[in-house]
């Protein structure tokens, strides 16, 4: 080769080498020698490149990033090279969003954005505000760049996290504690491993990554690992009940509240001081949902009630000495089924919701549930005093619960998958107010019982709770004192109030319980008519013709099912308030009165 031809090949080359793009080998160069990237012209073409060509810049720096560049350090050299204002803040913020890239996102319903993430080789779910998504986050920035991102980098790569969250991610529901999905129940253990138990009618087991999300409020403490072998007997070691049919009950609204759907009986305790009521609910609270706060006291207002459901799947309240009207409707709704809606704080127009189905228990001295649309839900238990010789310590009494705790939920899961397997051919001959507890309550007691032992405890139970609450009622004690010795009462809700004032007297009627107009009297026997039908008093509402605001009320004595007793004699009918209100020609002669067309029936109310 001639002198010449060599020299116009080593020019070529070198023209070559020339034009070629240093960043197309950059990558090699940094796995070799890790300043390499850092060299200012390098600086200087990655800044156009990240300018004019960001996606080519985001692969070649997960590239460097793979070979160990410390691509944080990067940013910040670039950021410097291109003289940006404030780059420091901004690259922290954009360090934020790539390291959150690892994390699976999602939003709820409510369009809460949650991060699902990968740990130890399992899955833990946090909201994206949440302290634990914080900490992970700042965690895997410490790594990546050997410091800490300040506050205001923080919330802004948080915006747009939840942005992604929102519109770029799936939908799923979050959980606490209790969860169903494909016909299975699933119950957070809250441990450090995120374990669950999944339950279906092959049985039980604990699982790791379960198909459900769960959600970790403050105060949730792990659930003992349930153990195989132990008999539902042993919970009455540590439950201060007298009689079998109160022990059936109590196991049954256990087996409920480990359902992942209501409706949820509240549990009511009454006992003087000394009958270990508020042991009581620590005990059934540390089955299956343990808190640092096991107990609280009744919140003030709804929004606080509300709170506190959407914290727990369980709410104790203790020492409850009275039921303001207020909450005792917002508990029907978290028994039943129910939501509530708030301004949200900060705003004019944006709204928190609240949905949340819960068991409750309530306990207090007194008698504390008074108004029949809370009492028609409940489960109603007396405690007895417990003798000094019985008595123990409650360091002793723990340290045996704790001994049986995990063979004592062990048998209670062994009661929910025979539940689950007898559920479908379950059927009740009658269908009480809270019908999908009471089949579920049958389906279950195959496993612990023999067939019918728990639907006639839970009848029982209530025929009891329609005494006492009729009774601690004035206005539904005094109609039935009205209707001792007649069978029809017809009059206008001004003439009944004041035979009733005659009949309850003066201390009575000067009470705070006591309906002081027509109006408040006929909303009054509206809430009390479901327990009057069952004990055979019948009241409808009748709208006077003519008069769109003006209602005769019929009151009526049913001396069988379904059959209304025979009309009073001329005395009996001359004893009520006037002749023209208790003639038989404005009271119906309907017989059957779930077939009555008249305007309102209590039965419907």
């Amino acid at each position: 080769m001639s002198v010449e031809t060599e020299t116009t090949i080593n020019e070529a080359i070198h023209d070559a080498e020339a034009v070629r793009d240093p960043l197309d080998d950059l990558v090699e160069k940094a796995a070799k020698d890790a300043g390499a990237p850092f060299e200012p012209e390098i600086l200087e073409l990655l800044a156009k490149l990240r300018k004019e060509r960001p996606a080519d810049y985001h692969r070649l720096r997960a590239k460097l990033k793979n070979v160990g560049i410390r691509v944080t350090a990067l940013e910040k050299a670039i950021a410097e090279e291109a003289g940006e204002t404030g780059a420091h803040g901004a690259t922290q913020a954009n360090i934020l969003i790539d390291l959150a890239s690892a994390a699976e996102l999602f939003h709820t319903p409510d369009s809460t954005g949650y991060a699902d993430l990968i740990i130890d080789d399992h899955r833990e779910t946090w909201p994206l505000r949440s302290k634990g998504f914080k900490r992970w986050l700042a965690q895997r920035y410490y790594k990546e760049t050997g410091g800490a991102p300040n506050s205001e980098a923080m919330q802004s790569a948080l915006g747009l996290i939840e942005a992604r969250a929102h519109f770029e991610s799936p939908e799923h529901k979050i959980h606490i504690r209790v969860a169903g999905f494909d016909n299975k129940i699933y119950i957070d253990l809250a441990d450090d491993k995120w374990q669950a138990i999944e339950i279906d009618t092959d049985g039980w087991r604990v699982i790791t990554n379960p198909p459900v999300r769960f959600r970790r409020a403050a105060g949730m403490l792990p659930l003992v690992i349930p153990q195989s072998g132990g008999s539902i007997e042993a919970l009455h070691d540590f439950l201060n009940v007298q009689h079998d049919d109160d022990f059936v009950l109590v196991v049954a609204w256990l087996l409920a509240a480990l359902r992942d759907h209501g409706p949820y009986p509240p549990l009511v305790l009454a006992g003087e001081q000394g009958t270990a009521k508020s042991t009581f609910c620590a005990i059934i609270r540390a089955l299956f949902d343990p808190s640092t706060t096991p107990l609280r006291a009744l919140p003030r207002e709804d929004r606080d009630l509300f709170v506190a459901a959407s914290n727990g799947h369980l709410l104790a309240f203790d020492n409850v000495s009275g039921l303001p009207a207020w909450i005792s409707d917002t508990l029907c709704r978290l028994a039943t089924g129910g939501g509530f809606a708030v301004r949200q704080l900060y705003t004019d127009q944006d709204e928190v919701l609240f949905d949340a189905t819960r068991p409750i228990i309530l306990n207090g001295i007194e008698d504390i549930v008074t108004r029949p649309d809370l009492a028609d839900r409940a489960i109603f238990l007396i405690l007895q005093p417990i003798p000094d010789e019985k008595r123990k310590s409650e360091k002793e009494l723990w340290q045996e619960f704790e001994e049986k705790r995990p063979y004592i939920i062990g048998a209670l899961l062994d009661a929910v998958v025979h539940g689950l397997k007898m559920l479908p051919s379950t059927r009740l001959e009658k269908s009480p107010r809270m019908a999908d507890f009471a089949l579920w309550g049958a389906a279950c007691e195959g496993a612990l019982w023999e067939k019918d032992t728990f639907i006639n405890a839970y009848t029982g139970n209530r025929d009891e709770a329609i005494e006492s609450v009729t009774d601690a009622d004035p206005v539904a004690s005094a109609v039935r004192t009205l209707m001792a010795e007649r069978t029809h009462w017809t009059g206008t809700a001004t003439t009944l109030l004041g035979v009733l004032v005659d009949i309850v007297g003066e201390t009575i009627r000067k009470s705070k319980t006591w309906p002081d107009t027509p109006k408040v009297l006929s909303g009054r026997l509206r809430r009390a008519a479901p327990f009057l039908r069952k004990l055979r008093i019948w009241i409808e509402f009748e709208r006077d013709k003519g008069k769109a605001r003006s209602r005769t009320i019929h009151i009526k004595v049913m001396d069988s099912p379904g059959n209304f007793a025979s009309a009073p004699s001329d005395a009996s009918a001359n004893d009520t308030t006037t002749a023209a209100d208790a003639t038989d020609a404005e009271i119906p002669t309907q017989t059957n009165p779930q077939t009555h067309n008249s305007q309102t029936w209590a039965a419907e109310v």
